[in-house]
This record gives structure tokens, C-alpha cells and sequence, in this order.
């Protein structure tokens, strides 16, 4: 069975989902355009995903790879990411449930992807983890992206936090 992709006018709404996001998150961690590129990372959909970088479950998968530094030293080396969207993945969601849109949607999924990079590049999560620590760091996660997009006026966003309220159950000081 072949798996759905996104169409056109979905790849306009993903560049937009995506703006909203850096944005949100960049105000949220106050970073500039320089953390940013530290923190370097690109999208990929499914037309453009290696097999491993396809999950029968998630909603996007987010892989690290490494640049050398300028002068091939090591210990300048410089991460990147990919946040692999899972089209397949997302749009049976939204074709099973009516009340979601994909802006607001695709919103929450980047900015979850957004606040996993900016942890992994400030040390605050190591990218290989335990699966015990794997699920407590995807509950801080989700925890963080609610108080990021919590006051975000988009249509139907407050259904998309909604649907996530389980996953921020943990106890983190956003102070």
C-alpha cells in the first residue's frame, strides 16, 4: 500500500506552520539568527525520506547528523537535524479527526520538533537516551511546546494543545 504525501497547496500550509513555529519558539528561548544557526536543521516530507527514516507511528522523526568544521577537527564538528515528517502519519490523523486543521496541527508538531533541537544544542537533553529517559523528555517537551503556543491566536490550535493535555503530565520550572 502506498503511503499518502503531502500535495501542494499542503507544502504552502507546512512553510507556514513551520514559520509560526520558529518564530514562537525563538521568542519563547529569546534566541537571535546566530543561535539559530547553531542549531542548524531542514524538514523533509515523505518524498524526500530514506526508509529509516520512515515510523508507522510518529508523526515526524527527527534525525542528527554532523558537519565538519572548516578545518576537519572534531571538536568542530557541528550538528544539524532533520525533522522527517510522516505525511501518512499526519493525514490519517486529520482524516479521522474533523476537528483538526493542518496549520494549527503541523504548528504543534514543528514546534515540539523546534523545542527537541534547541535542548539537544543547549545540552539539556543528550540526542541518545535510555527509552525511560526518552518518554520523560518527550513529556518535558510537550510541556514546553503547550507554554509556548498556549497564548498563540490560531483557529483551532486550543483543540490541537487539547488533544496533547496527557503528554505534559511531568514537573518542569518554566521560571
Amino acid at each position: 500500500m502506498a503511503l499518502r504525501t503531502f500535495k501542494d497547496g499542503d507544502l504552502v500550509t507546512l512553510a507556514e506552520a513551520l514559520d509560526v513555529a520558529e518564530g514562537m519558539t525563538s521568542d519563547f528561548f529569546k534566541f537571535s539568527y546566530a543561535v539559530w544557526k547553531k542549531n542548524q536543521y531542514d524538514v523533509k516530507t515523505a518524498e524526500s525520506l530514506a526508509p529509516d527514516d520512515v515510523s508507522t507511528y510518529a508523526l515526524a522523526v527527527l534525525r542528527r547528523g554532523t558537519q565538519k568544521g572548516s578545518n576537519g577537527w572534531k571538536s568542530k564538528e557541528k550538528n544539524f537535524y532533520f525533522i522527517c515528517l510522516q505525511d501518512d502519519q499526519i493525514l490519517k490523523v486529520l482524516q479521522r479527526d474533523k476537528e483538526l486543521s493542518l496549520l494549527p496541527f503541523l504548528t504543534y508538531i514543528f514546534t515540539h520538533e523546534l523545542v527537541h533541537i534547541v535542548r539537544f544544542g543547549s545540552f539539556l537533553q543528550r540526542y541518545e537516551a535510555s527509552a525511560v529517559n526518552r518518554k520523560k523528555e518527550e513529556n518535558i517537551v510537550h510541556a514546553i511546546t503547550f507554554d509556548i503556543l498556549k497564548n498563540l491566536p490560531l483557529r483551532k490550535l486550543d483543540y490541537v494543545l487539547e488533544a496533547y493535555r496527557d503528554y505534559r503530565i511531568c514537573e518542569v520550572d518554566f521560571s
